[in-house]
């Protein structure tokens, strides 16, 4: 499961004309796209940090090794001009590993220490090694609704709960602000 993100344009247009181009480059990469969510206007996280944002996410066939699977991603993010200069700044696409099936990694203590991590450290602190599934997941509207057009019943390996449980869990505000297009 991955999801999608960008509020600034590119080279393919604007920020959903990006995501549609990211999705098609997915076969170059050894990626094959089974689904999609729709695609959403969500406000722009941390707030103040720059324009809305536009946010899916998609359900992928590809490698078994989450590296390569990240790399792929990466690899997609930089051919449509993403720099990565500040954590949580703008950007002109964004692709997260959200997870691989029950897949955690690198063990459960370390993804329990980043899922726990105050917003302020967040911000400061990327990990070294990838965490699976995303230790914010739970935390994220504009990542939890995306993933209930696509895979509701996925449950997160650690905490125990579906997507749809997750998603009903965060606050009505939280999920208003995430709107189709």
């Amino acid at each position: 499961m991955i999801a999608l993100g960008a509020n600034l344009p590119s080279a393919a247009g604007g920020p959903a004309d990006t995501l549609r181009a990211a999705l098609a480059d997915l076969p170059r990469h050894s990626l094959a796209l089974r689904d999609v969510s729709r695609f959403y206007a969500t406000p722009c996280f941390p707030e103040g940090a720059g324009p809305d944002y536009v946010n899916a996410c998609a359900l992928l066939d590809g490698p078994d090794d989450p590296e390569k699977v990240l790399a792929a991603l990466h690899a997609i993010e930089a051919e449509h001009g993403r720099a990565r200069l500040q954590r949580w700044g703008s950007r002109s696409l964004d692709l997260d590993l959200l997870a691989m099936g029950d897949t955690v990694l690198p063990d459960a203590t370390s993804q329990a220490e980043w899922r726990s991590l105050p917003l302020r450290e967040q911000g400061r602190r990327s990990p070294e090694r990838l965490i699976l599934p995303h230790p914010r997941i739970q935390d994220r509207a504009f990542v939890l609704v995306p993933l209930c057009d696509i895979a509701p019943d996925w449950r997160h390996p650690l905490l125990g709960q579906s997507v749809r449980a997750l998603c009903d869990a965060l606050p009505e505000a939280d999920r208003a602000a995430v709107r189709p297009l």
